[in-house]
């Protein structure tokens, strides 16, 4: 939040300690003054909805034998999702090639 502010919904699993510190926060926000208030939007499968997303990229890196550091680890995991993310079809690009859009994004 630090970052990006206040969201104006959350989208969270069927955790009571997550919905209970959101309705926390809402009622802080409450007392102070404000007039919107944090829409919390509950999924059952929440979780399994995103393993499954992940499921490819952990079938490639699985057989990596591990990362030296941290920023290795996710400069990897990044290129690899976003990979992913332009072989689905999820950046909006339409009527490009995956390579198109590749090479925007690298150049």
């Amino acid at each position: 939040m630090d970052r990006n502010g206040w969201p104006d919904k959350v989208v969270i699993d069927k955790s009571g300690a997550n919905r209970a510190g959101l309705d926390n926060m809402n009622i802080a926000l409450i007392l102070a003054g404000w007039y919107w208030l944090i829409e919390v939007l509950q999924v059952t499968y929440l979780n399994n909805r995103i393993e499954q997303d992940h499921r490819f990229i952990k079938k490639i890196t699985r057989p990596m034998m591990g990362f030296k550091s941290f920023d290795a680890a996710q400069a990897t995991l990044a290129g690899i999702e976003a990979a992913h993310m332009i072989r689905k079809g999820q950046l909006g690009d339409a009527g490009r090639s995956p390579f198109q859009v590749f090479a925007d994004l690298a150049g």
